[in-house]
C-alpha cells in the first residue's frame, strides 16, 4: 500500500493538517507500505519555499518519516502539459476566455443556472465558441484557461464508479462537476489534473483526504479513464473541527503546529488534541 500527504505550502500546518498526515501515515505503516510527502505548489503566487520547509519541520516533529525525494508539483509542469495535450488532441477540451466576473454575471442572470454539490457550475459561455474565433483570441495573446468538455468526456469514459473504504462503492456523476478547469490562465495545470497524474505516477494505491474533496473524486475518476491511469482506493475522512464546530482552515488563522510547539506542547499533546476534536463517527 502507498499513501501520501499532499499539502499546499501557502501557510504553516494546523491541527487539521496534522490529522490528515497522521491518518495517511498510519494507514501505510499498518499495512507495511509506503508513505509519501508531496508538495502541491502549483499556485505559484501563494506558495513559498519557507512554508515547504515548515511543513517538513512540523511533520518531522510529529515523528513522521517519508520517502525521498519529495515531489514538488511546480517542477513538473511539462509533464502535466503533455497529458493535457493528449486530451486536447482528442477534442475533449476547449479554451475559456471568461473572467470570474463574467461567469458570475452569467450565473446570476440565468433563470436555471446549473449547480453541483460545490455550487454553481460553469455556464458554458465559451463552450460553443467557433474554433476560428478562439484561435484568433489565442493568437492575440488573450489570457485563457483550458476546460474539460465534460459532455464528451463522460460519453467517452462511460459509466464509472470509485470505492471509498468508509462509504462503499459510489457511482460517478460527471454532469454534477461541469466543465472543470484543467489548466489555469496563469498556470499550465490545475489541482484536478496534477493530483490525478501524480497519484498514478507515484503508484498511490490508497488516497486519504478530507470529505470536502469527495466530490472532486468524480472528476478524478473521469480523468483516470480518459488518460488510461489506474484507479486507487479512496478514504474520505470527516474534517477536524474546533470547539464551535468550525473546520480548521488557514484562512481563519487556525492555531499552527509551530505555535503549539513554541508554546510548549509536545507531539503527544497534539495527538491528544486531535483525539479530542475528532468526530465521533470517524473511522
Amino acid at each position: 500500500m502507498t499513501t501520501r500527504f499532499a499539502p499546499s505550502p501557502s501557510g504553516r500546518l494546523h491541527l487539521g493538517h496534522a490529522y490528515s498526515a497522521l491518518f495517511a501515515y498510519e494507514q501505510a505503516m499498518q499495512a507495511g507500505g509506503r508513505f509519501l510527502l508531496r508538495i502541491e505548489d502549483i499556485d505559484i503566487t501563494r506558495c513559498k519555499r519557507e512554508f515547504e520547509d515548515g511543513i517538513k519541520e512540523d511533520l518531522a516533529w510529529l515523528g513522521l518519516t517519508w520517502e525521498e525525494p519529495v515531489l514538488r508539483q511546480s517542477d513538473h509542469f511539462a509533464r502535466y502539459e503533455a497529458f493535457l495535450h493528449s486530451l486536447e488532441e482528442a477534442g475533449l477540451t476547449y479554451p475559456c476566455f471568461c473572467t470570474r466576473r463574467e461567469i458570475q454575471a452569467e450565473v446570476d442572470n440565468a433563470p436555471r443556472a446549473p449547480h453541483g454539490p460545490d455550487g454553481a457550475l460553469y455556464p458554458g459561455i465559451c463552450k460553443h465558441r467557433p474554433k476560428a474565433e478562439a484561435d484568433d483570441l489565442i493568437a492575440q495573446g488573450t489570457p485563457h484557461a483550458i476546460r474539460l468538455h465534460m459532455d464528451k468526456a463522460a460519453k467517452l469514459a462511460g459509466p464509472l464508479t470509485f470505492t471509498d473504504r468508509s462509504l462503499g462503492q459510489i457511482a460517478v456523476d460527471p454532469e454534477s462537476c461541469g466543465d472543470v478547469v484543467l489548466a489555469r490562465k496563469d498556470v499550465p495545470t490545475s489541482y484536478h489534473m496534477a493530483v490525478t497524474i501524480d497519484d498514478a505516477l507515484q503508484h498511490v494505491s490508497l488516497v486519504t483526504r478530507g470529505e470536502d474533496l469527495l466530490h472532486a473524486t468524480h472528476v478524478h475518476r473521469v480523468l483516470q479513464a480518459l488518460l488510461g491511469l489506474p484507479e486507487p482506493v479512496y478514504h474520505h475522512h470527516p474534517l477536524l473541527t474546533d470547539e464551535t464546530g468550525k473546520r480548521f482552515a488557514k484562512r481563519d488563522k487556525a492555531p499552527t503546529l509551530q505555535a503549539l510547539r513554541e508554546s510548549g506542547h509536545s507531539p503527544d499533546d497534539v495527538r491528544a488534541l486531535i483525539q479530542l476534536r475528532r468526530p465521533k463517527s470517524l473511522v
